[in-house]
């Protein structure tokens, strides 16, 4: 199987190199500059017609989305791993849930609070009102580290380092994630893994 991930340092691409990592998946990387615009020529349009990154070829068939990766990259690869649950199980649907609940429920208010920053208004209404609803969702995520070390119990997986990565990202943001000391702790037993240490 042939893999290649087309990515910039530093971006929402981050995460699949770190995953590809983790699963120790041989793969060819491409750099795809984003500050030159190269998201926009055809060729790279021709593989995800959104311009963003990342993008990820399986046997030269496209796909984009980094949620829709790192669900393809635990079902396919992670199970036989122990990185992923396994299908049919509620580990499994778990793993489905928090994925998304990082990517859509938690990355819906983090798109709020990075609007208001970039604008260079965090405190304003916007702003204030995004960190107040981050803070609710951390609440919720630190309920559940509460009583398990790692996500989906006692074991590191990849929603760890799915859910990981969109909460370190927030925290870069000023989200307050210091005020949940178990999304803490988590957070950075995630960030110590090896795979997060790569160049991406």
């Amino acid at each position: 199987m042939s893999l290649v991930l087309y990515w910039h340092p530093m971006s929402s691409a981050t995460p699949i190199a770190c995953a590809l990592a983790e699963l120790g998946l041989p793969h060819e990387r491409v750099k795809i500059d984003i500050t030159r615009g190269e998201q926009r020529r055809p060729e790279y349009l021709a593989l995800n017609p959104n311009g963003k990154v990342p993008t990820m070829t399986v046997d030269g068939a496209p796909m984009f989305e980094a949620l829709a990766m790192e669900l393809w990259l635990g079902e396919r690869h992670g199970v036989a791993r122990g990185l992923w649950p396994e299908a049919g199980t509620p580990a499994q649907l778990q793993a489905f849930s928090w994925c998304t609940w990082a990517y859509v429920t938690y990355g819906a208010q983090l798109v709020r609070l990075q609007a208001a920053r970039d604008l260079g208004t965090p405190h304003d209404a916007h702003g204030s009102a995004a960190s107040a609803a981050l803070d609710q969702l951390l609440a919720v995520l630190d309920a559940r580290l509460a009583t398990q070390p790692w996500m989906l119990g006692d074991a590191y997986s990849l929603v760890d380092l799915s859910v990981g990565s969109v909460i370190g990202y927030s925290a870069y943001l000023d989200a307050p994630v210091s005020r949940h000391r178990h999304v803490q702790a988590w957070l950075a037993r995630v960030q110590a893994r090896p795979a997060m240490q790569i160049e991406a």
